[in-house]
């Protein structure tokens, strides 16, 4: 069998679907990763699979680049012959799509969030909402990676219910995350600390988080902040470089950079915050779980099904730093063994919920349900959906 993996950067792949394709490999499929190549092309090969570089803007919305994109994705497809590929992000997701059908192979899909354009209403949320329900008529099944999001994509009639699944995430990988033994009786650190980890985008609630610290420190508050996270400046969703230095300099946080292993990171702090708008389910969470650590997030999709509030962490309010700081202040005032439990019970929902083991058998199973053999190509279906893409995108103008 020959499948193709479609993310929108080759690091995605390597950092979050590398337990999937060892799994494809060792049962010896062939498997092709298509992805722009941010540097991690020859990591992705060293795995065993083979890699096809993506020229694709994942934010961008010129139509121009976008029919560029899907005449790519059907050149690739069309010389790979794939049996089944498979779809992440928003782009892949629906040109890839579309690709496909062009060329009868079916695909199996995965909202990994909904992005920018499901949080911010305009033009550009309207016209993601139509190419969604046009391209999504055509997968073999769509997984989502919380519940919140499916049944948005129900209510707003972008999908049917019976191609419709959910996934915990992309899951974790629970023996490479493995925590230090957990000491109830070890002395509290000097200085409590927190450790946000993601791109620096604003609606991963980095001002929220900013302004928590600020009340803190105005209570007089002794902790260590820290940021981990790549700048991310484009489209003025990213928080400016010139904005973390300040904030550096004012003495309110430590920025971390990025790092290619965040255990050490995670190991250091005492507690990992994520105060986002809306999440799929967020990795560095799951991963922050899966180290015994205790956890505060927002009350929102994504969040909430890694947070379990009062039993491995607390939930605070969406875009409130009052509420944020009051959770963040309480955690560090708990006497060391309700910590101890809290990251003994972080570890056991990345355990029983998110091993990416579940993720694993859930894509073999949904591959196996697939027809083996190969559909013919039908011209009448291919010009019917090429002729449907270039009118949509012509209507984004």
């Amino acid at each position: 069998m020959k499948i193709g993996i479609v993310v929108n950067s080759a690091w995605n792949i390597y950092n979050f679907r590398k337990g999937l394709i060892a799994s494809f490999i060792n049962k010896n499929y062939e498997v092709v990763a298509i992805a722009a190549d941010d540097g991690y092309a020859e990591q992705i090969e060293a795995m065993g699979c083979s890699f096809e570089p993506l020229a694709i803007e994942a934010k961008g919305t010129n139509p121009f680049q976008d029919v560029r994109l899907f005449s790519q994705l059907y050149k690739i497809y069309k010389k790979h012959g794939f049996d089944v590929i498979l779809h992440y992000t928003i782009k892949p997701n629906i040109y890839g799509t579309l690709a496909a059908k062009a060329l009868s192979i079916p695909v199996i899909n995965n909202v990994t969030g909904l992005g920018t354009v499901f949080i911010h209403r305009g033009i550009s949320s309207r016209v993601a909402r139509l190419l969604y329900k046009i391209s999504f008529r055509f997968p073999a099944l769509v997984f989502f990676q919380n519940g919140d999001d499916l049944n948005l994509f129900l209510q707003k009639g972008l999908i049917k219910k019976h191609i419709a699944d959910t996934l915990p995430g992309s899951g974790v990988d629970i023996d490479h995350f493995q925590p230090q033994l957990l000491q109830a009786h070890a002395s509290k650190p000097k200085t409590f600390t927190f450790l946000l980890i993601a791109r620096l985008l604003y609606d991963k609630g980095i001002l929220e988080y900013i302004e928590a610290i600020r009340l803190l420190q105005a209570k007089g508050v002794q902790a260590k902040f820290q940021i981990l996270g790549k700048l991310d400046e484009g489209k003025k969703l990213g928080i400016p470089e010139c904005d973390i230095q300040k904030w550096v300099d004012e003495g309110l946080i430590e920025y971390l950079g990025t790092v290619s292993d965040v255990r050490p990171a995670i190991i250091n702090a005492d507690c990992v915050v994520l105060p986002s708008y809306r999440e799929g389910t967020p990795r560095t969470l799951l991963e922050a779980a899966s180290l015994g650590k205790p956890l505060i997030a927002t009350d929102v999709p994504g969040c909430r099904e890694t947070v379990i509030h009062n039993y491995n962490g607390y939930l605070c309010k969406v875009k409130d730093p009052y509420d944020l700081a009051d959770k963040m202040q309480r955690l560090m005032q708990m006497d060391n063994s309700y910590l101890a439990e809290l990251g003994r019970n972080s570890r056991h929902v990345a355990e029983t919920k998110f091993d990416q083991r579940i993720v694993i058998r859930k894509y073999e199973k949904a591959i196996n349900r697939l027809p083996l053999q190969k559909q013919t190509i039908v011209a009448d279906a291919e010009v019917e959906t090429v002729a449907n893409f270039q009118y949509y995108q012509t209507a984004k103008k």
